[in-house]
């Protein structure tokens, strides 16, 4: 029996649409909407992935307060991060990156994660590593391309040396602690309870500091008898600079990957110069492709055997449907959570 014509240009326009996550105007976690949207095209070194989970980050909820935007050519829906099952794109690209139709994938993206199908670069795109869910997928991409980048290329963190972890029980922060050890490094953290701190060490750190009942400059100079720490992995910024360089060797560096704690910072040049310090920062989301499928080429060859061996793993504090986008930000923002945040999608 045939379907009336109306019946099926429905039908076609249901199969080129898709649920997707906007954020409608700038505001608190209530302005995420679940909206339809039209499906997007996979452009040349792209594919088209159906998404199944999407991981939920710190910027999503900078960009959903009006001060992250999307990079130019970037999609305006938020999501940084995805995994599911490749449907099509550039062949080409594929077969370069060793993928091909149907493989499951995570991929690290510019923008558009909070979609049922979100399009990707074929070299940001990793293997679903053997063993691992969706959901968990779904939680690698960017914090483990962010610690590679920043804690091993930038800080340049060898086996035997010491790091300092802000933030030890957040996404980056657990991932720190895990890839840090997992290399030959001591993995010190700060975090904001003490059951955070337990959560830490649980995951391998060797040590944790409450900062809110604990000076972490006085407590770091204590645990390595006056050494100092060789990297500091900075999430804040602000007046944590001038401190860090309190915590650090000779030689030491600070990586700041964001500026919880404002963008202005005094701190003693002289020591500096004296110690042969180094300040340094940077930021993923704008980098090209280029620069991101080195990190991924990185990944697949020295991360991802140690996740499909459990010797590291993802750590997934909660999950929500899609629909439930604004719960999953107010969870963010509360900082309760250890470890990351997954919005799941059925399609």
């Amino acid at each position: 029996m045939r379907l009336p014509a109306a019946a099926v240009m429905r039908e076609a326009v249901m199969q080129e649409s898709m649920q997707a996550v906007e954020i409608t105007e700038f505001g608190p976690p209530e302005v995420l909407r679940l909206v339809q949207r039209p499906r997007p095209e996979p452009g040349a070194g792209e594919v088209l992935i159906r998404v199944a989970a999407s991981g939920v980050n710190r910027p999503d909820v900078i960009q959903r307060k009006g001060h992250y935007p999307a990079p130019p050519g970037a999609s305006d829906l938020p999501g940084l991060e995805v995994a599911g099952v490749i449907e099509g794109g550039d062949a080409q690209a594929m077969e370069e990156a060793g993928l091909q139709v149907g493989d499951r994938v995570c991929a690290l993206v510019a923008g558009g994660g909070y979609a049922q199908w979100c399009v990707a670069p074929a070299l940001q795109c990793l293997p679903v590593p053997e063993g691992l869910s969706d959901v968990e997928a779904a939680s690698l991409p960017e914090t483990f391309f962010t610690v590679w980048s920043n804690v091993f290329d930038r800080g340049r963190l060898q086996p035997g040396e010491r790091l300092l972890v802000h933030g030890g029980s957040s996404g980056i922060g657990v991932t720190a602690i895990q890839l840090a050890r997992a290399r030959g490094a001591t993995v010190i953290v700060t975090a904001g309870s003490d059951e955070k701190c337990a959560a830490c060490l649980a995951l391998g750190a060797h040590h944790a500091i409450n900062y809110r009942s604990q000076d972490f400059v006085a407590e770091v100079q204590r645990i390595t008898e006056g050494r100092g720490v060789d990297v500091v992995l900075d999430m804040v910024a602000g007046d944590y600079v001038a401190r860090e360089i309190g915590c650090l060797a000779e030689d030491g560096r600070i990586v700041i990957i964001a500026v919880q704690g404002g963008t202005r910072a005094q701190i003693d040049a002289g020591a500096v110069l004296r110690r042969r310090l180094v300040i340094t920062g940077s930021t993923l989301r704008p980098r090209p492709v280029a620069f991101k499928a080195a990190i991924a080429a990185a990944l697949r060859q020295q991360v991802w055997p140690l996740l499909a061996e459990g010797r590291i793993r993802p750590v997934v504090h909660s999950t929500f449907p899609a629909a439930q986008a604004a719960e999953a930000h107010a969870l963010m923002e509360s900082n309760r959570h250890v470890g990351k945040i997954v919005l799941t999608w059925s399609t």
